[in-house]
């Protein structure tokens, strides 16, 4: 009887990209004995072009392009993606095979002096590369000067540091990957600073037809995960967004209740709309697609038109 063969991961070459592969890989050599795994780094667009905002890079496939298209090409049989960096929308052929367990989705703040959201001076520069931060943190807090801070988690905590910004808003799941959650001086709840949709969560995409690479990837798979992404992804479909637009959601499981809440905003903050929806666990898609519908009612149809065009 042969063995489970190999598998060659594709990756972003960043500190975080190439935990999250590793972490993978020792977990499908774990669960399969005897399988080789090894990883090829690939390049992405918004790896090669580390300044300004994603936006200007055309959105959330900066991130995956490169990726999706060594896939096709058979130049490697999966790929580990941080799930926030997914759109909605995958390439032809290709499929989200697993969801492992998920890590701690909420943002956190780092600042200099350690300071804590609402403890920082007023006119405090704070950094992030997120519109859907910038908007949450002006609501927060409309007396901060929030600039566009770009670079790997390193290279964000080297300009915290280095005081460059007074403080700035990562992933905990980055921060604690990484071994950096010491330098986190608060964690955001979801009520106040709703995550980004799949933060906290890794995507496992592989060919829709591989179905060896499919079955090996599916003894990683979390079925709380895959139900909380599922939501949100939904969500995420159902708006039909780019990157121009702050966009949250962030979906929970409690007592056999999947509960889902979604947010759409401008980067002023000027208008916030926030809506929540729960049901059955089985039903993760189409409550994510009925929140989109209740959002884009209350008008952020009319904000996501003006913001996109």
């Amino acid at each position: 009887m042969s063995g489970p063969g190999s598998v060659v991961i594709g990756t972003r070459g960043s500190a975080l990209a190439r935990w999250q592969a590793a972490e993978v890989g020792r977990l499908l050599r774990a669960a399969h004995p005897g399988l080789e795994v090894s990883e090829k780094i690939v390049v992405t667009q918004g790896d090669r072009v580390q300044t300004g905002p994603v936006i200007d890079l055309g959105g959330k496939g900066v991130w995956v392009k490169e990726i999706e298209e060594g896939l096709l090409a058979g130049e490697i049989d999966l790929a580990v993606h941080s799930m926030k960096d997914v759109p909605a929308e995958l390439a032809a052929g290709l499929a989200i095979v697993a969801v492992p367990t998920r890590a701690d989705p909420r943002d956190a703040i780092v600042s200099r002096d350690g300071s804590i959201l609402v403890a920082l001076p007023a006119g405090s520069r704070v950094g992030t590369s997120s519109l859907r931060r910038v908007c949450q943190v002006r609501a927060a807090r409309a007396d901060l000067s929030v600039e566009i801070l770009r670079g790997n988690v390193d290279t964000r905590l080297r300009k915290v540091a280095e005081g460059v910004v007074d403080a700035a808003v990562l992933a905990s799941a980055g921060l604690d990957r990484l071994g950096f959650s010491a330098r986190i001086a608060e964690r955001l709840d979801a009520d106040r600073m709703l995550p980004a949709i799949g933060q906290g969560a890794l995507a496992l995409e592989a060919r829709a037809g591989d179905e060896r690479v499919v079955k090996l990837c599916r003894a990683l798979a979390d079925p709380e995960a895959e139900v909380t992404t599922a939501a949100e992804r939904a969500l995420l479909a159902g708006l039909g967004v780019g990157c121009r637009t702050p966009v949250a959601g962030h979906a929970t499981l409690a007592d056999g209740r999947l509960t889902v809440a979604g947010l759409v905003g401008r980067p002023d903050a000027s208008e916030m709309i926030r809506e929540i929806i729960s049901g059955a666990p089985g039903d993760a898609g189409a409550l994510g697609a009925e929140l989109a519908k209740r959002l884009l009612a209350r008008g952020a149809d009319r904000i996501l038109r003006e913001l996109e065009a």
